[in-house]
């Protein structure tokens, strides 16, 4: 008695493999997603290094005095001269609203923080829930906010609406933003 041989797949082995194909998928999409969300994301903090830089460059000439007037010069710069494909604004000091331009910053370190305020529309890629969103950038020296009288690098707190990743690092100078974690940089969470 001869047995046949098999050719090809049975119907069951590529049900199967469709299933399989489905579930990888279902899972995949959305993780790409928020994946494509957050390099977009990671472009609006790139944008916050001009600012970065400039109160990096005064903390070191002129103390906290020369953060203040840094940063009333950088945000008498008007929003839309700031304003990128993913970026609104980009404020020193309190977050304006969208669409304005940024408020004067206080006169002492714990208001001297970068505000990136995100924008989102239907030709950008970014979902709804981000138009407004902010991610804060606060600066710290010795692990602390930048006063008088002390010297070093400074080293900057990033935050979303959380900030475990600065907190692990111990900075102590953290300003929460209001950016869904799941969207932000990894530094930023």
């Amino acid at each position: 008695m001869k047995r046949a041989i098999q050719k090809g797949f049975t119907l069951i082995e590529l049900m199967i493999v469709v299933a399989i194909i489905g579930i990888l998928a279902a899972v995949a999409l959305p993780a790409y997603q928020d994946y494509t969300v957050r390099a977009k994301i990671s472009e609006a903090v790139i944008a916050a290094s001009s600012a970065k830089s400039l109160m990096a460059e005064a903390f070191q000439s002129d103390s906290v005095t020369g953060m203040a007037a840094a940063a009333a010069a950088f945000n008498n710069v008007p929003f839309a001269q700031k304003a990128s494909k993913y970026v609104s604004n980009v404020c020193v000091g309190a977050v304006p609203p969208a669409g304005a331009n940024c408020p004067a910053p206080g006169a002492n370190a714990f208001d001297v923080r970068v505000a990136i305020l995100a924008t989102a529309a239907s030709n950008n890629g970014l979902p709804a829930a981000i138009n407004g969103q902010t991610i804060v950038l606060t600066p710290n020296v010795a692990n602390a906010a930048p006063v008088a009288g002390v010297a070093g690098a400074i080293d900057w707190a990033c935050a979303s609406e959380t900030s475990g990743v600065a907190t692990a690092r111990g900075l102590t100078n953290i300003v929460a933003g209001t950016l869904i974690a799941k969207y932000a940089p990894s530094e930023c969470r």
